[in-house]
């Protein structure tokens, strides 16, 4: 792979795979696909939710609010899920078969207890980086590929920053999982096309 582009691997963490407490669903059936991806690119960053128990976006601490709905915030409208990724925990752990010993840099998120952060380039008051966009530049990247999960939440927003950053953005689609929730899917595909983030799948990609 060209030496301006990088692979940004998003969230294959325990919690997101089946038995985790927010499971995508087949979510571990990406890790193969991901791991073989990696070999193609010198450049690989992880992104890692990285919760402090409490955060705002679990529907625990909201009292009699379920997990899936959502609430209005400063920042905006916040899905609420089930506790998961919290700090130090089995399930916010990488997944043990994914083999990336290559990456350069892993990009917490979510750490901040008031805001949510889905994206691995800003947080969700989209006001705050993470600092990825300019490690990216300093390392020559144009091009950003992206894959993991979940492909409507966490690569979706990624993807959209990405562009909006200036960077070429491609999401290998085949080494995503969704969790579809309120129309999520649709809305991240209508924001692809609308934003020129570009799809592809996995054999395109040498």
């Amino acid at each position: 792979m060209d030496a301006a582009c990088a692979l940004l691997i998003v969230d294959i963490q325990n919690d997101f795979l089946p038995g985790g407490a927010l499971a995508v669903p087949a979510g571990d059936e990406v890790i193969p696909a991901v791991n073989r991806l990696a070999l193609h690119f010198d450049k690989v960053i992880l992104t890692q939710d990285w919760h402090p128990p409490g955060h705002i976006s679990f529907a625990s601490s909201h009292p009699g609010r379920q997990p899936f709905s959502t609430i209005d915030l400063p920042y905006g409208t916040q899905v609420l899920w089930p506790d998961h990724c919290v700090q130090g925990t089995r399930g916010a752990d990488f997944a043990d078969k994914l083999a990336v010993p290559q990456a350069q840099a892993v990009i917490r998120k979510g750490f901040h207890a008031h805001t949510d952060s889905y994206s691995a380039f800003l947080e969700a008051d989209r006001r705050t980086p993470t600092g990825l966009a300019g490690l990216l530049r300093e390392r020559g990247v144009t091009t950003v590929y992206l894959c993991g999960l979940a492909l409507d939440f966490c690569v979706a927003w990624s993807a959209l920053d990405a562009r909006s950053a200036g960077f070429e953005a491609i999401v290998i689609e085949d080494a995503c999982r969704t969790i579809d929730t309120h129309g999520s899917l649709d809305a991240a595909m209508r924001a692809f096309d609308s934003a020129g983030v570009v799809r592809v799948i996995s054999d395109r990609v040498t």
